[in-house]
This record gives structure tokens, C-alpha cells and sequence, in this order.
């Protein structure tokens, strides 16, 4: 099992990671949090490897300069949903009910709330509109999908279980609607292909009803912007 321990140098916060199976010191960058991570051998100098990764202090900072923008759920806040703009909408007043009237995305309540509850808006309608994407594709693959889920995993935008349960990041209802309909069609077809061969991407297009290609290379491209919404300015969730 890896060991983790958080060292700071100047400027910047590296995660040293002890690993048991790693045979050499390597340095890497993650664009969903913006942490930096040392992974060193089961026996290697931590202060040396520190030391090290430390020199590459211009390469931290180039990567840092390149993540994307936090996006708060906030007053005023927007946010991509199904293929339209949202804007966050506060008003004064009691009721803690979230509502979409037209673009707008209109809340009361104590505003120290807001971000919790758009988030939780937000989660409910990815279940509804992927547990309809789901269905679609299943019903033209002819098979059944014991039940459907969403969660906010950090590697993977969508998982299907042995036993016919699927599950998708609620993130993917801000991704543009193709490509939550191409990860639908591609989970979907793992009931029946439980691998990548060319037989599984044969029918991910079929049910699909054209090359999913792009979409997967959109998620490749721009899915870690996804993980910046709902982030504060200060690195946190919505909580």
C-alpha cells in the first residue's frame, strides 16, 4: 500500500508518495486538483527526491498556470447544462427551493447554501437525463440495465458492473449532450462487451448512430474543466 506525506517547499505543495511496486522517482501534475504528486521507490530518500522534484519548480508552475478557472456555484455563477448556458440566480427570501425558468436558475434561502444546493440540483437532473440516455440505448441494444447511478469519480466517466449496473459521473450533464450520449452508448454496450475490442467499438457506433470518436477526444480534452465547477477560487467543493 502507497504511503502519502505532504511536504512544502517554497511556493508550492508536493504529495510525496511512498509506493511499494514503483522503481524510480517520477513526478506528475493532476488537472482535476492541481496537486503535485512525488512518487519515489519503497527505500529511496524522500529528502532527496524532494530535493529534486523541487528543480523542476518552472515545469510546477507552467502546469499550474494552465489549469482552468474555478467556477463557483455562486450568485451570478454559469454553468453549461444539456446544452444551455445556466445562470445562477439568487433572491432574498425563505424558500429553499431550486427552479429553472428559462436560462435562469432561480434560488432563495440563506445564501451560504447556494453552492450546496445548485450542486444538488444539478445531480438529481444528470440521474434523470443519463437514466434517459441509458434507456434509449438499451432498449436498441435489446437488453436490460439492472439500475443506474451517478457518482463523482475522478477517473472515469462512466463504469458498468458485471452485473448489469451502470454508473456515471453527475458531471457529464455539463458536457455537451453529445457527449453524454456517446459515454451512454458506450457503457451501454459494455452489457454486452466487456472489453474495448473491435467488436465492442463496432457496437458503441451502432448504438450511437455515428462515430463516438470526437466525443471521447472532447472528455480527453476538456473533461478536467468539468471537475472546476462547483470549485472555489480557494481550491474547495460545494461541500
Amino acid at each position: 500500500m502507497a504511503q502519502n506525506a505532504h511536504l512544502a517547499d517554497p511556493g508550492n505543495a508536493i504529495e510525496v508518495v511512498r509506493h511499494p511496486t514503483a522503481r524510480r522517482v517520477k513526478l506528475s501534475f493532476d488537472p482535476l486538483s492541481g496537486r503535485v504528486r512525488l512518487t519515489i521507490p519503497k527505500r529511496a530518500s524522500a529528502a532527496k527526491a524532494l530535493s529534486w522534484a523541487m528543480g523542476y519548480g518552472d515545469w510546477i508552475a507552467a502546469q499550474r498556470a494552465r489549469l482552468p478557472q474555478a467556477r463557483p456555484f455562486e450568485d451570478g455563477g454559469q454553468f453549461p447544462f444539456d446544452d444551455d448556458l445556466l445562470t445562477i440566480a439568487w433572491q432574498p427570501g425563505c424558500s429553499r427551493i431550486v427552479r429553472r425558468e428559462g436560462d435562469l436558475l432561480l434560488l432563495s434561502g440563506p445564501p451560504e447554501t447556494i453552492a450546496r444546493r445548485v450542486e444538488t440540483w444539478l445531480k438529481r437532473e444528470a440521474l434523470s437525463l443519463l437514466e434517459a440516455d441509458t434507456r434509449l440505448y438499451a432498449d436498441r441494444a435489446g437488453i436490460a440495465v439492472e439500475r443506474v447511478s451517478i457518482g463523482d469519480p475522478r477517473g472515469r466517466w462512466g463504469s458498468c458492473s458485471s452485473t448489469g449496473a451502470i454508473r456515471y459521473s453527475w458531471r457529464l450533464a455539463l458536457a455537451p449532450v453529445a457527449v453524454r450520449r456517446a459515454t451512454a452508448a458506450h457503457e451501454v454496450a459494455h452489457r454486452i462487451h466487456m472489453d474495448h475490442s473491435p467488436a465492442f467499438h463496432a457496437l458503441v457506433e451502432q448504438l450511437y448512430g455515428s462515430d463516438p470518436t470526437p466525443h471521447r477526444r472532447w472528455l480527453r480534452t476538456h473533461g478536467a474543466t468539468l471537475h472546476w465547477y462547483g470549485r472555489s477560487s480557494t481550491g474547495g467543493g460545494a461541500g
